[in-house]
């Protein structure tokens, strides 16, 4: 079948030996009938044999190319890879673990037709997920949206279409702190959406740890809003007028009020409260400069090791 346009499909990978030869498999299957097409697995520093997989199908498949980083970037990083060596009319981002259903890359194909330039994925249900997970990603959708310039849809996942003018902007940027996620609607491209159920892992453990969702999450708001630092001096503001009137209210306790006790519970109180507000606020000023001050340095994104395309 002449499709008439090549695509890219880019899979970023961490310790994923036993996923590779799968989802290859699945992907073949499920895009047999297009014949322009590459799949561009990058490899973000694994410690196990998922490159020694890659270049396994390589060598019976030149479709299949290989990007090797130097060491364990960031998910967000090797998506960046595969972006900026994609050759395709559009690239496919997905995961290597087969919870990113191909057979949904057919219907973002057809979104990309009708003239989408952005084709995003929504899961169904988050059922798979651990209660305390599905919690945690509800409260990151509704604080980032709240918080960030931006509308990040609930649910909304790494598995999406992205078309070449797109991705040609993507390329320049040398972002050390990207953000896929929310840059996407940023850019304000027309978009669409396709609803899929996410499957189960095929095998391994998830590499999306919560630790590294926190880190996502700090990521995503400080890199699209200032908010933090205007609710900063706003809660300073507040606590620096409740003060005031404390005071007033101490002093004239102090020489009117027979009943005051030396040594307030609630002036430690008060105390540790303040202070611990002025750590926050430090805190959230620290993470913005912290970020300035790697940036600064222009530092590329990641570094590649090996590279077969």
């Amino acid at each position: 079948m002449n499709s008439g346009f090549q695509f890219s499909i880019v899979v970023p990978c961490f310790n994923e030996e036993g996923n590779i030869r799968p989802l290859y498999q699945s992907l073949v299957n499920t895009l047999g009938k297009y014949e322009k097409f590459e799949i561009l697995i990058v490899d973000d520093g694994s410690q196990d044999e998922s490159v020694a997989a890659i270049k396994q199908l390589r060598s019976n498949d030149q479709r299949v190319k290989c990007i090797s980083l130097s060491r364990n970037f960031g998910h967000q990083a090797a998506v960046k890879a595969g972006l900026d060596h994609a050759t395709g009319d559009f690239a496919i981002t997905m995961d290597a673990d087969l919870q990113h259903p191909p057979e949904v890359i057919d219907q973002m194909i057809e979104k990309w037709k009708e003239g989408s330039q952005i084709v995003y994925t929504r899961r169904k249900n988050n059922r798979s997920y651990a209660p305390l997970k599905r919690i945690l990603t509800y409260l990151f959708y509704k604080i980032i949206s709240w918080l960030a310039a931006v509308k990040i849809e609930e649910g909304a996942a790494d598995f999406r279409l992205i078309d070449r003018k797109v991705i040609d902007l993507i390329r320049p940027l040398n972002d050390n702190f990207l953000f896929l996620r929310g840059l996407l609607p940023w850019m304000g491209f027309s978009t669409s959406t396709v609803f899929f159920a996410i499957s189960d892992r095929y095998s391994g453990k998830t590499k999306y740890t919560f630790r590294k969702m926190v880190r996502l999450a700090i990521n995503g708001i400080t890199s699209f809003s200032i908010k933090p630092l205007r609710l900063s001096m706003l809660t300073g503001l507040i606590l620096s007028v409740l003060s005031f009137l404390y005071a007033i209210y101490a002093i004239y306790a102090k020489f009117y009020d027979e009943r005051v006790v030396e040594g307030w519970t609630s002036v430690l109180v008060a105390v540790l409260f303040i202070g611990g507000m002025q750590l926050i606020m430090i805190g959230i000023i620290g993470e913005y400069l912290g970020k300035l001050f790697i940036q600064s340095k222009g530092r590329q994104a990641y570094i590649i090791k090996e590279m077969i395309i």
